[in-house]
């Protein structure tokens, strides 16, 4: 669970944070790895209330550490950018901690996997059932239960 902020004055509300997770683009998954060591992925992931969906192959390192550790962080970034003629970072990030579980529900694969499409590929939603009929049995989907979020912003 996320550890009290050391500088609170640019620390974001929670629906100002949902906002950066949901503007950025990927966000990078940590888990651990058998051995204790850990494991960071980036993902593109689509939000649903205070869920984090993505899609997957059905094995894999990832897949591994998630059935047997399922605690998560993952890490977004909103923007950075770096003034020039000085020494700082603009920057708006987002700091998950959470749950991993799978999805199997065939009903519930297709909707998380239809909220990622619209997410990422809303102009080729015409095209998502005929998709679904190809890939959804050689489709993983797991969810990200959002247990913790904190988000943190140095503006200009």
């Amino acid at each position: 669970m996320p550890y009290p902020m050391q500088r609170k004055d640019r620390e974001t509300s929670r629906d100002e944070t949902l906002a950066i997770l949901d503007r950025s683009s990927w966000g990078v998954l940590t888990s651990v790895n058998n051995d204790g060591s850990p494991y960071g992925i980036p993902l593109s992931l689509a939000r649903d209330g205070d869920c984090l969906y993505f899609h997957c192959a059905l094995k894999g390192q990832k897949l591994k550490n998630l059935r047997s550790r399922p605690e998560v962080c993952i890490v977004f970034v909103g923007s950075a950018e770096v003034p020039i003629n000085r020494f700082t970072v603009f920057y708006e990030s987002a700091v998950v901690f959470g749950t991993a579980e799978e999805v199997t529900s065939r009903e519930e694969k297709i909707q998380g996997l239809r909220i990622i499409s619209e997410r990422f590929t809303p102009e080729n939603m015409h095209a998502f059932n005929g998709e679904i009929e190809q890939m959804l049995d050689i489709t993983g989907l797991w969810k990200i239960h959002i247990n913790g979020i904190t988000g943190k912003r140095r503006k200009p």
